[in-house]
């Protein structure tokens, strides 16, 4: 058995795409995963099955939740062993920042420095971002809701052909931390 998180990208913001996390656990304990639970209201389940393809798994999230809800909701899936590499490979010192300072974008395949050379990163200091595997790491002094750069990084330019779906730093830890207690 392996352990995954699922990540939804864009429910329960402004009254839109409401996915209650009760039906969520429901929706994923309905598709025969185990030990089922999510993670705050924004779209974070942790579950156990077979061993899999995470593409795969999160096509059927996605169409369970569509089928039961009316609506897509973008998903990604990514074991225990992923996540925890993230959270290890961070450049930034996570330890001496706050949750709202530290935010990691997962992204649905890799993504090259090239997507991003035209930005220029001077520009948004003291900001940085830096790339993962499938992952880039954000560092906004401010928080993400008043991030200039993580407005720039979101352009659908930058984002063209991906899922894309951010989690603060408390989150990353914490899906962390999950997969790994129930796997």
């Amino acid at each position: 058995m392996t352990t995954y998180a699922a990540l939804l990208r864009g429910i329960n913001v402004g009254g839109k795409k409401k996915v209650p996390m009760a039906e969520l656990r429901a929706l994923l304990e309905g598709l025969g995963y185990a030990g089922v639970a999510t993670y705050l209201q924004s779209g974070n389940a942790v579950f156990t099955t077979d061993p899999g393809d995470e593409e795969s798994l999160a096509t059927g999230i996605t169409a369970a939740i569509e089928k039961h809800l009316g609506f897509t909701v973008d998903v990604l899936v990514r074991d225990h062993a992923y996540l925890e590499a993230v959270r290890e490979a961070c450049p930034f010192p996570a330890v001496e920042l706050e949750g709202k300072q530290l935010h990691v974008t997962y992204f649905s395949h890799p993504v090259t420095a090239d997507r991003f050379e035209s930005i220029d990163r001077q520009a948004f200091l003291p900001e940085e971002f830096r790339l993962g595997d499938r992952a880039l790491y954000l560092y906004a002094t401010e928080g993400l809701g008043r991030s200039k750069l993580a407005e720039t990084l979101s352009k659908p330019r930058l984002t063209k052909g991906l899922i894309a779906t951010t989690r603060n730093w408390n989150t990353v830890v914490k899906l962390a931390e999950m997969t790994r207690a129930t796997g």
